[in-house]
């Protein structure tokens, strides 16, 4: 049950001040989601480019739509961290903080004078994030840190190996995002002990560590012989099991049919007339399988129903028997698709130099915990003049720092 929004003011983490020195996508996925419950992010970026995602194609008109899709929210400021002056700003921001996060290489922040000792002198409580690649110690720690690698070094793009040696470059960048998942909860779980104890936090946070302690299905095989068993049989989550995988329809477009539980695969069954298919012995422990000799009738039972239909014909009847067998859609089809527009989950805002932009909208704006009204992604130092002024400088400082290029 969806409730009304509530004010921004009323959010949990209105009141909190996060310095976000982070660029890309995990850091500021992160902070965005911070930002939308309420918390109040100052993204500090470099003079002149910026956060290199701001250039990211597709644009609206000038402005990235990905950069807009992870900074929404929050405020800019341009600061020359290479320059003491800069560096002299970012250590006031720093003091007056609740939250750092940054996501440079390992051994930059230190270079930067913004590491987390630094932070420490300047604000004893300060909660410190960094998000690399793989951490800040290991034999990887100075490597850098790319969606792909990580997913290619955790099991994840290996498990169909054995059926094809050429795994594809994968459609979801399940490495930044497992970073940007778990940096917000790690943030909320510092500020929540902060609260109790007083302590601060310097939080490691590996972009490979993340996804590898997400891929505990992936594991169960290699888990299993680390016990000294043989992991067998393996669960068939990746296409191996007849009943959970993909298919193509007469009209040449593809659909998922999930019908693992051996409910599902007996409503299938007898809607199609063909109950002998229902095997009476099957246990909860063949959902997962590859269901041994009867793959291959199974497979092309299912293969030659779905291929006699058009995919949206066959849509229609599964969604009138509520049998989970649903379209493969194109990024533009989900765009559109029901779900979504049931679930509001894109909205339209009036940008004030792009127009009349859509947004995703964050799933927790239902429950009131997030912001329900989209506030743009910042230009590029669009917000330096406001920070400096909130941080004490007057105008002939501020004016200094301008002509110096430390801020601009």
């Amino acid at each position: 049950m969806s409730t009304s929004p509530v004010p921004g003011q009323n959010l949990a983490l209105s009141g909190i001040r996060i310095v976000d020195f982070s660029r890309l996508l995990p850091g500021p996925w992160a902070t965005q989601l911070l930002a939308d419950m309420g918390a109040d992010v100052i993204k500090v970026e470099q003079p002149g480019s910026g956060d290199y995602s701001r250039h990211n194609p597709p644009n609206f008109e000038t402005s990235g739509v990905y950069f807009n899709s992870v900074n929404a929210g929050k405020r800019s400021i341009a600061l020359d961290l290479r320059q003491e002056s800069g560096r002299a700003v970012a250590h006031k921001l720093i003091t007056g903080a609740d939250v750092v996060v940054e996501s440079f290489r390992t051994g930059v922040p230190k270079n930067l004078d913004v590491h987390y000792e630094r932070a420490r002198q300047l604000h004893e409580k300060i909660v410190y994030c960094s998000i690399t690649g793989y951490g800040q110690d290991g034999v990887m720690a100075t490597v850098p840190g790319h969606d792909l690698v990580i997913q290619s070094m955790t099991g994840l793009m290996g498990m169909t190996l054995d059926r094809d040696p050429h795994p594809p470059v994968p459609g979801f960048q399940a490495a930044d995002y497992a970073a940007g998942a778990v940096a917000p909860t790690a943030i909320l779980a510092a500020l929540m002990r902060r609260d109790k104890t007083g302590e601060g936090a310097y939080i490691d946070l590996s972009m490979f560590d993340c996804l590898f302690y997400m891929c505990n299905i992936v594991l169960t095989g290699a888990m299993s012989r680390l016990a000294g068993k043989d992991g067998l049989p393996g669960m068939q989550s990746w296409g191996g099991n007849p009943r959970y995988s993909t298919y193509v329809a007469g009209d040449g477009k593809p659909v998922a049919v999930s019908l693992l539980e051996a409910k599902a695969w007996k409503q299938f069954c007898d809607f199609i007339e063909r109950p002998e298919l229902v095997d009476p012995n099957e246990s909860p422990a063949d959902r997962h399988s590859t269901h041994g000799d009867r793959e291959s009738i199974y497979r092309d039972t299912i293969a030659g129903y779905i291929s006699a239909h058009t995919r949206d014909s066959l849509l229609a009847k599964m969604e009138a028997e509520q049998i989970p067998i649903c379209a493969v859609y194109t990024p533009d089809e989900a765009a559109r698709s029901a779900p979504v527009e049931d679930r509001g989950l894109i909205a339209y805002s009036d940008h004030p130099t792009e127009g009349r932009i859509p947004h995703l909208v964050n799933p927790l704006a239902r429950s009131g915990l997030a912001n329900a009204p989209y506030r743009e992604a910042p230009e590029l130092g669009a917000d330096s003049d406001d920070v400096l002024s909130e941080l004490g400088y007057s105008e002939s400082e501020q004016e200094l720092l301008r002509k110096s290029g430390a801020v601009t």
